[in-house]
């Protein structure tokens, strides 16, 4: 492992150093530093969160044994994308994500398993600093992909998250979302949350799938536990664009379950899904009570759309093709993650972070992007007449820094620019796709 001893390092120890007049005490001090790093890399603590890749292994053959470990090694407010890669096995803890722009990648879907027992009212009656979750996300761009969230309690029916998302622009990838209780997977960022799943297993009784905001959801499979229980709710009430859209996926569940229902105002898209033959005949519907004041206010009508849904066994009324009717008539093509989120965010974006404009000063130039920027190692860029700009500063932010050494900077030094050094860089925000700078510009 190569360690660097930072600014912030050295700060640490300057309340120490003042007091190391003498060059003797200041040879003693610098051995008993070295001697403090050298413990540190043989412990496998020295500085992991520098790294950008952090590996978690139960056998120890990684940087961590736990999950836990290596999110509590992030700094508190982390700017820039890192990955955690688990490797196969059962990992029985329940986790907090706290720190911006983190991805868990699991080794494989069935194989990496982060489980754990917790019914949501015993949660509430012994309250941790964890959550009422398996997993539970409390920042933003946040990226799950390749693995399975397990919640173990044994009872089918009462709320028993898998998932409990606070976060704005988190993706699903590829994961098994399983619980018995209710409200499996519950993304519940009412104001600003923005949730996208693709390739996903859903598993659970009440609410199984139940977002607050906007939502996505593609080619994935959602199974009811519970008879006459709600596969899906959502809550849209805060804003009248809120939505949950679900594309090609599939419906299952024991005898009697139901499609969906909400409490709040919603929206709901279901477009070529299909359902099986347990699904009753029960349209999604909004739950009220005898006592009227408890009801949530209902201002803008029962919003479900449908479009190319079918049902083994045959075909129920209430989900015949309907979309015409949903507000600005959208096309089925129309209809994608981007669409969803109101242009507000692309998780399956394919366009490159750009450079929108750039600000020459003599020996150094200023770029500016659209969305942060993860840099990793040092970065060299070599325009078309050979010229050498290296990375100076701005990672995790929209504008980086780039500097010449062999004189001042013209606009024509920046055609033609070719990434060498064998840095990185690439867009920082969650998306499905990792999307490397594009350093073209029309000059």
């Amino acid at each position: 492992m190569s360690l660097m001893i930072s600014n912030s390092w050295e700060r640490r120890f300057r309340p120490a150093s003042r007091y190391l007049r003498s060059s003797n005490r200041r040879a003693n001090f610098a051995m008993a530093l070295i001697s403090l790093l050298l413990l540190l890399v043989a412990t496998g603590t020295a500085f992991p969160f520098n790294s950008h890749y952090i590996v978690v292994a139960k056998d120890g053959s990684g940087d961590f044994k736990t999950i836990t470990e290596a999110i509590s090694s992030l700094p508190m407010f982390n700017y820039q994308r890192v990955v955690i890669y688990i490797k196969n096995g059962v990992y029985d803890e329940k986790i907090r994500v706290s720190q911006d722009y983190v991805t868990l990648r699991g080794e494989s879907r069935d194989s990496t398993i982060i489980e754990y027992n917790q019914l949501r009212t015993d949660w509430i009656a012994h309250e941790d600093t964890i959550g009422p979750a398996v997993v539970n996300i409390h920042a933003d761009d946040i990226v799950l992909e390749n693995l399975t969230v397990r919640n173990t309690q044994p009872k089918v029916g009462p709320h028993a998250f898998a998932v409990y998302d606070r976060g704005t622009r988190t993706v699903f990838v590829n994961c098994n979302l399983l619980s018995k209780g209710g409200d499996t997977v519950s993304p519940w960022a009412y104001k600003t949350g923005m949730y996208y799943f693709s390739n996903c297993k859903f598993e659970g009784a009440v609410d199984c799938v139940c977002p607050r905001g906007w939502c996505f959801v593609r080619n994935s499979k959602f199974y009811e536990l519970k008879k006459g229980s709600t596969a899906i709710w959502h809550a849209g009430g805060y804003n009248i664009n809120q939505k949950f859209v679900i594309v090609n996926s599939t419906f299952n569940g024991v005898k009697g379950f139901h499609l969906g229902r909400h409490h709040y105002e919603a929206q709901f898209y279901l477009l070529g899904c299909t359902f099986s033959r347990n699904m009753a005949d029960t349209p999604i519907y909004r739950v009220t009570y005898k006592d009227s004041t408890k009801d949530r206010p209902f201002n803008w009508g029962e919003r479900d759309y449908y479009y190319d849904c079918r049902r083994n066994g045959g075909n129920y009324r209430w989900f015949a093709d309907n979309l015409s009717s949903a507000a600005g008539s959208p096309s089925p093509s129309t209809i994608t993650p981007e669409w969803t989120f109101d242009k507000k965010w692309n998780p399956e974006s394919t366009r490159e972070p750009r450079i929108i404009k750039y600000e020459i000063h003599g020996d150094y130039v200023l770029f500016f992007f659209k969305e942060p920027i993860t840099v990793i190692g040092a970065p060299v860029l070599v325009s078309r007449d050979g010229k050498n700009l290296q990375y100076a500063s701005g990672a995790g932010s929209d504008t980086l820094r780039f500097v010449s050494k062999s004189g001042g900077i013209t606009t024509s030094d920046l055609r033609g620019l070719v990434l060498t050094g064998g840095g990185q860089l690439f867009g920082t925000t969650a998306e499905v796709h990792q999307l490397n700078v594009n350093l073209n510009l029309h000059i």
